[in-house]
């Protein structure tokens, strides 16, 4: 099933996303009339006009910024990259401009050819700057060119750090902080004013009214429309979301999904083919094979822009950029033990549900056989001196200590599935439930506890881009373990430093509740994430797949051709290949559990012996179940989400039982002939690469915790309902409500809670 927008279809690079769409405005100190649109998180207007002749070179463009704008930037087209890029910026009392041209993820390059001259309109005061500037022989570029009675795709930057000198339109600066995108209809952008405005007068009015211009409290643009109410919003096309959308659908209530990311699979309107899957229409995150590519490729569009942690910005949210290991949850991920409310421990009935619509799989090629599996063999040896036994691991959940199997994958006939496959094609057939991806949603809409909406960035949802709910409607947030936390942040929901960061920003603060409405909760507080440590091995067995290095762009022709014929062979799968787990008792009394992870390759290397590159292979080992290290999770002034507080290995028994864990997985190494571990090497010990290892590289992305579901207000966010404390109709229903780590990788305990979560809110009453 496919969808597209109109704009989606025209984008000449794959992957690009708009959230707005450029109108008419007026500048109020020049009197001209520009198609454009303004930043609803930093209040910078890009404006653009153009003549009516068809083979004009040229066009008039605009830029107001507040002064935190320290720089900004305007592609003529998708993305930073292969496009002419126009930047502006400050410096005392002028503003100093330049052409760029990016080939890569490095500093802009100027570019020869284009001419950018100032126009006297330009100015800049005590609040903000304003950049009017014609610029000639700008719509054609290398590799890119503006049709004038076409569509196109802009995408703007934002920085708040300021250039390296500001006085030199050459000179280097860092990577924006910001970015977006919106579409535009360039003969709506076309004005028989267009000679009066080069010579500084705004010539004939417009024949019909039209905004009066662009002001720093602007917060969205494009035609306004009359606002639908929903029975239920959800927001993030994540699991969790995707779930709970569907079964609320299901069941007969009038449903809006919003995403604040764009299409991924080919089904869903995503384009981003690798070049020799194209006859195929088949996307990155279609084939499994290029799993390891999500974290390589130069246009990543995919990775949220403002948090520093790995978050899927995308239709299916982690579970579209994953390796798509899916375990079903066990008795103990939904225990009390594991801080679960009493009543959640039954959640097979829910499983089951899960299991009917999304099977797994440990053989994902769809010929039935298993590839690339030399790993899995010489681990299983390792394993096998240590006391583990061979199982299916789907088939037995609650088998999780000496044991191993093949990885199990969400994957459904050799292609990538997860919910967006299953649960999204359902509600989507569905006339009650409607879906709007590149829309981010940044507060909910409260009258004390009572949720009235959502705030959106697209004002076409609604007036000021709100959103309404039916009478007795509920808004459900499936956001992430960082995106609900700073929605829940900016709608005066959490602890107080984080409200009062929102606060101090001057766009949040105009529509954060008053102080007395502030609801106090620990969101945020107490998360947890798997520590993982990779240790590096070769083998003279292992065929380490070039470390997928080409598969992207030059895979080994006949696993191409298999794949593209039957969806079979390599490709047919993700990296890992093999999982073990070992319960540990702490010297503290809490059991905890150790998992393994093995694949061919490795992510970076770091030895001083010779090795073999074509014969290494991976063994990760992560830290779950019964872990005690918390961290925290909050937002910066520019509120972007981020760790406050890192939560690997700060209880000194979880790293005890880690070292010891690593100490058992490596002990029968002489047992396998030919094997060597060279990261570490043996000029180190295991306790001294534990110490040195960079928190960053041991994050695993399996955040959990951020509004955590519990029985008090005083240390959880959520009841066992999945509501909101003291409002009385918002719930959240994504990773960040479940309390603790699960055994194995989240992504299927996730999956069955959001089924027994959407459940409960249906049966609550008062509901529409």
């Amino acid at each position: 099933m496919k969808f597209k927008s109109l704009l989606l279809s025209l984008l000449p690079l794959v992957g690009s996303v708009y959230s707005q769409v450029a109108a008419p405005y007026v500048d109020s100190g020049n009197g001209f009339v520009f198609d454009g649109v303004t930043d609803p998180v930093h209040s910078v207007t890009y404006g653009i006009v153009l003549p009516q002749a068809s083979t004009s070179t040229e066009f008039i463009g605009e830029f107001v910024a507040p002064n935190e704008a320290q720089w900004i930037g305007l592609a003529l087209g998708g993305a930073m990259i292969g496009n002419l890029l126009l930047v502006a910026w400050p410096n005392g009392n002028k503003i100093v401009s330049s052409p760029r041209y990016a080939t890569g993820y490095t500093l802009p390059a100027a570019y020869a050819g284009p001419t950018i001259t100032q126009l006297p309109s330009s100015s800049v005061n005590s609040t903000h700057w304003k950049f009017v500037f014609r610029c000639q022989n700008c719509t054609a570029w290398n590799g890119g060119s503006i049709d004038p009675s076409g569509t196109g795709v802009f995408a703007w930057a934002f920085s708040n750090v300021a250039v390296d000198d500001p006085s030199d339109p050459n000179s280097s600066f860092a990577e924006h902080t910001d970015f977006g995108f919106f579409g535009i209809n360039f003969p709506d952008a076309q004005s028989s004013n267009y000679q009066n405005y080069l010579a500084g007068n705004a010539g004939t009015p417009p024949p019909t009214s039209v905004p009066s211009g662009p002001s720093s409290t602007t917060t969205t643009t494009g035609p306004t429309a009359t606002a639908t109410p929903f029975d239920y919003i959800v927001v993030g096309a994540g699991p969790g979301g995707l779930v709970t959308a569907d079964r609320l659908s299901e069941a007969g209530k009038k449903v809006l999904l919003l995403e604040r990311g764009g299409p991924s699979t080919a089904e869903t309107g995503g384009t981003y083919d690798a070049t020799w899957a194209k006859s195929a229409n088949l996307t990155k995150f279609d084939v499994p094979g290029l799993f390891e590519t999500l974290f390589t490729d130069t246009n990543p569009f995919w990775w949220c822009k403002d948090t520093n942690f790995f978050a899927g910005c995308l239709l299916g949210g982690g579970t579209s950029v994953n390796g798509a290991l899916y375990w079903y949850p066990n008795s103990r991920d939904f225990s009390t033990a594991s801080g679960w409310p009493s009543s959640w421990s039954n959640h097979q009935p829910f499983t089951d549900k899960l299991k009917q619509r999304l099977p797994s799989t440990d053989h994902p090629s769809a010929d039935g056989q298993r590839y690339l599996e030399q790993s899995a063999t010489v681990v299983q040896q390792l394993l096998s001196g240590q006391g583990y036994s061979q199982i299916t691991i789907n088939d037995n959940p609650d088998s999780k200590d000496h044991v191993f199997g093949f990885s199990a994958f969400d994957f459904l006939n050799g292609q990538r599935a997860g919910p967006v496959a299953t649960y999204f094609e359902t509600a989507l057939a569905r006339k009650n439930f409607v879906y709007k991806d590149n829309v981010l949603v940044t507060q909910v809409i409260r009258n004390g506890s009572t949720i009235l909406g959502v705030r959106t960035n697209d004002n076409t949802l609604g007036p000021d881009g709100i959103v309404p709910l039916n009478p007795n409607g509920r808004v459900i947030l499936s956001g992430g373990s960082f995106g609900t936390p700073r929605i829940l942040f900016q709608s005066g929901i959490g602890p107080t430093d984080m409200l009062q960061t929102v606060q101090s920003n001057a766009q949040a603060a105009a529509n954060l509740p008053p102080q007395s409405e502030w609801i106090d909760l620990p969101v945020g507080q107490s998360v947890s994430d798997n520590p993982s440590i990779n240790l590096v091995f070769t083998h003279p067995s292992i065929d380490a797949y070039d470390n997928w290095a080409d598969v992207w762009s030059n895979p080994r022709p006949a696993d191409a051709q298999q794949y593209l014929q039957s969806r079979s062979g390599v490709l047919a799968g993700a990296s890992p290949k093999l999982n073990f787990w070992r319960a540990y008792g702490g010297s503290d009394g809490i059991t905890r559990y150790a998992q393994g992870t093995v694949r061919p390759g490795a992510a970076s290397v770091n030895t001083s012996v010779a090795y073999n590159a074509s014969e290494i292979f991976t063994i990760t080992l992560y830290l779950s179940n019964g872990i005690q290290s918390r961290g925290r999770i909050g937002v910066d002034a520019a509120l972007n989400a981020k760790a406050l507080v890192n939560p690997w290995l700060t209880n000194s028994v979880d790293k005890t039982v880690l070292l010891q864990a690593l100490h058992d997985v490596t002990s029968t190494m002489k047992n396998v002939p030919g094997l060597t571990m060279i990261t570490p090497d043996n000029t180190m010990t295991l306790e001294q690469y534990v110490a040195a290892y960079d928190p960053a590289t041991m994050c695993s992305n399996h955040w959990v915790g951020a509004a955590k579901m519990g029985t008090s207000s005083s240390t959880a966010v959520v009841d066992e309902n999945a509501k909101v404390f003291n409002t009385d109709n918002l719930f959240i229903v994504d990773a960040s409500i479940i309390p603790s780590l699960p055994i194995g990788n989240p992504q299927g305990v996730l999956m069955s809670a959001a089924e027994q979560a959407v459940s409960r809110i249906l049966a609550l009453a008062g509901g529409p």
